[in-house]
């Protein structure tokens, strides 16, 4: 089952809870457009070479579509459709007026000088110039993309439309109209979350012990956040392996040990384990922030934590879900954990198409709210339907989404 037949499947499944039927079912199964171009760049050596790219539309009944746009040598359709798909999911879960895209551009940046990627990044704006923009579809960074590809971009698009857009990207560097907080962005509200179900549960956060698979930008920043507010953090790992330590580590510690010898795993700061191993390990809270299918049928039996917060898209194969449930884990969804980045780039959007730009407390003061509104309406309906708060959350979103298809006679 590819990542798109499984998208499918959760949406049939919350589908059937909420009495759609299958036309509508149809509607939502499948994406509005998708656009494919070829596009040529002049390598350093004067050779020419070819790119796909692409972008997928998902859904715009809310509003424009909204996703990443990645540079990877191995993008597949099924992972880019179903990212798109659960894009719009994700907004309609936190109640942003957006839809789902996804996209980007079939290379290996590795292989690319900065001169080349510029290129890129360039010739994938003049290319999709007719099929993104503020009011049509906003794009943001992904994987191998970051706030300079997002400026490049940015710049090419107003100079092939002829005009000043600064809302048509998202993910820019602060002097070109990007948000303070959009860095921890994805970290702080799936911590927001997070603390809320804590409290429901009523548990002491300085007796929770966390493991963070994946300590790139969502992953350390959730381990320093969590840290602060007194939770353990006992393992943390990265591409290279990690570490585990029941006396705990410090979130600095770590991310300095990887900045200088490239990984967490190098420093001797506990014992030495696989990502594998920090899946299963002996905590309260596990944090998968790297990778999809991480949890799987194999190993979901051996999961210790009573709780997980999905800050990576898809870390959860669908097999496992029943598995994790009948295990009375908490599995707060991707789809609600990691909406918190979304969410900023939602702000950073209407400040730009406002030129009224605010500071990092007055983003705090606005993500805080959502962020726990949204636990809240998924916490209420898991509990009265007796769902977990996967399916909960889905039904949340398509509620909300075929609400908005119906009152526009789709």
């Amino acid at each position: 089952m590819n990542s798109f037949e499984r998208y499918v499947k959760t949406l049939k499944e919350a589908a059937k809870k909420i009495g759609l039927d299958d036309a509508m079912i149809a509607k939502l199964s499948e994406p509005n457009n998708i656009i494919e171009k070829t596009i040529d760049i002049n390598k350093d050596d004067g050779s020419v070479v070819s790119f796909e790219a692409y972008r997928v539309q998902f859904n715009n009944a809310r509003g424009p579509y909204k996703g990443g746009i990645r540079f990877h040598p191995e993008a597949d359709i099924h992972d880019v459709k179903a990212l798109a798909a659960l894009m719009a999911i994700k907004c309609a879960v936190v109640g942003i007026p957006l839809g789902g895209g996804k996209g980007g551009v079939k290379c290996n940046p590795k292989e690319l000088s900065e001169k080349e990627i510029e290129q890129v990044a360039r010739s994938w704006a003049r290319a999709m110039a007719n099929d993104i923009g503020v009011d049509q579809d906003i794009p943001a960074p992904d994987v191998y993309t970051n706030p300079q590809i997002m400026a490049y971009m940015l710049d090419e698009y107003e100079k092939t439309v002829g005009r000043s857009e600064p809302g048509m990207i998202t993910g820019k560097p602060i002097a070109l109209g990007g948000s303070q907080g959009r860095d921890a962005a994805t970290a702080q509200g799936g911590v927001y979350v997070l603390q809320s179900l804590v409290k429901k549960l009523g548990k002491n956060p300085s007796d929770l012990r966390v493991a963070v698979q994946g300590y790139g930008n969502a992953g350390y920043h959730a381990a320093r956040l969590l840290h602060a507010a007194g939770y353990k953090i006992v393992a943390a790992s990265d591409s290279k392996g990690g570490v585990y330590n029941p006396e705990g580590l410090d979130p600095e510690v770590l991310s300095q040990t990887k900045k200088e010898q490239g990984s967490v795993s190098q420093g001797n700061l506990g014992d030495t384990i696989s990502n594998e191993d920090l899946l299963t390990c002996e905590c309260d809270i596990l944090i998968p922030a790297a990778l999809d299918n991480q949890l799987r049928e194999d190993n979901a039996s051996n999961v210790k934590a009573s709780i997980i917060l999905e800050l990576a898209n898809g870390p959860t194969a669908p097999e496992a879900d029943p598995i994790l449930r009948e295990k009375n884990i908490h599995v707060l969804p991707d789809v609600l954990a990691n909406a918190g980045g979304v969410t900023v780039s939602y702000f950073e959007w209407v400040q730009n198409r406002q030129q009224f730009y605010w500071t990092q407390e007055d983003v705090l003061s606005k993500l805080q709210p959502i962020m726990e509104k949204s636990f809240e309406a998924v916490f209420e309906t898991s509990q009265n339907k007796s769902l977990t708060l996967r399916e909960a959350a889905f039904i949340t979103a398509l509620s909300r989404i075929v609400e908005v298809m119906q009152l526009r006679g789709l």
